[in-house]
């Protein structure tokens, strides 16, 4: 008699994981970051000097999220160290992209203040090198917002020393890592703070062969460089760039009457300023307080103006010219060898 009711169809029922909010997707855990083959532990022992960078979080420079060094042995072997920093502040995209360091990354790492406290044995009693002021900045920073008495360390920059070795570079491409990687033909994986340090130690060593001066001399300040007095000399017309006229501008290493010798050995004439006859321009370290407003000699600008016209005026450095006039002396010995021959 109630068949009816047992043959009625059953409403349907709402599936609950149909129409349940889809889940988030979990994230993905960090990517573990290359080790670059630093120290599993923080070197010991007495090094020659130590380079130290790090690598931000942020856009404050107390956000220290990784610290590196470089530790440079008495046969200028280099030991490197790394470790990760948690800034107890935000991530900005740019930064992650730059260094590839993410929150992920530094979730266990010590904080700043317990990173310090366990390179502060190593570092006390070293010269420190940084790569621009911006490490020696952050980490008086980061000190700071720990509430920490800020460490006097021995601080010196290998931008300066860079400069001191190859004046050259001011204007053309500068004395960045980026660029001195380029020119030195250094071996390094830029943004990694352990890297970055090996990076500033190799200039440091690069530096001290260039200019033939131990670590401990590159501290020192140089003596202020006087003017040179205007000069000209006339070249061996039997020299091998004989028809070249050579200017000098800036303070360079050796002195001018040097410089000026060494170019009419090989032929060039010297002439005190830039004129249409002008073949090559050397250019030394420029003392910015008497540039009138410029980073460049109104020699140096001058020259260029003239290249872009077409002139045909080669600009080069100290370190250029030097190699130059070896390379000529050297193919007029093995000419007049020959010839004896």
């Amino acid at each position: 008699m109630f068949s009816w009711l047992f043959d009625r169809p059953c409403p349907k029922q709402p599936d609950p994981r149909r129409d349940a909010e889809p889940l988030a997707p979990m994230p993905a855990p960090a990517p573990d970051r290359p080790n670059f083959g630093h120290a599993a532990g923080i070197p010991t022992g007495h090094f020659r000097f130590i380079a130290i960078d790090v690598e931000t979080a942020c856009s404050d420079a107390a956000s220290i999220c990784q610290i590196g060094i470089a530790c440079v042995q008495p046969d200028d072997g280099i030991e490197t160290f790394s470790m990760l920093v948690n800034p107890r502040m935000r991530f900005d995209p740019f930064n992650i992209r730059l260094h590839g360091i993410s929150p992920d990354h530094v979730a266990d790492a010590p904080c700043f203040n317990e990173a310090i406290g366990m390179l502060t044995p190593i570092l006390n009693p070293h010269a420190l090198v940084q790569h621009s002021n911006f490490d020696r900045q952050a980490v008086t920073a980061a000190c700071r917002s720990c509430g920490m008495e800020v460490p006097d360390w021995r601080w010196t920059d290998s931008v300066t020393i860079a400069r001191r070795a190859w004046p050259e570079l001011k204007g053309n491409g500068g004395h960045g890592l980026a660029n001195l990687k380029k020119r030195l033909k250094l071996d390094f994986h830029h943004h990694d703070a352990g890297e970055d340090a090996r990076a500033a130690a190799m200039v440091v060593l690069h530096a001290e062969r260039q200019l033939g001066l131990p670590f401990e001399d590159l501290l020192k300040p140089q003596p202020r460089k006087t003017v040179a007095a205007k000069m000209t000399l006339e070249g061996d017309p039997a020299g091998a760039l004989a028809g070249s006229v050579v200017v000098f501008t800036g303070a360079l290493q050796m002195s001018r009457t040097e410089a000026a010798m060494l170019a009419a050995q090989v032929g060039m004439c010297v002439r005190a300023g830039v004129t249409k006859q002008t073949t090559h321009l050397v250019v030394g370290n420029q003392d910015l307080t008497v540039l009138a407003g410029h980073d460049k000699s109104s020699k140096h600008r001058k020259a260029e103006e003239m290249r872009e016209a077409g002139h045909p005026i080669q600009i080069i450095g100290e370190s250029a010219f030097r190699a130059l006039v070896a390379e000529e002396n050297s193919i007029s010995r093995r000419t007049a060898g020959q010839t004896i021959g």
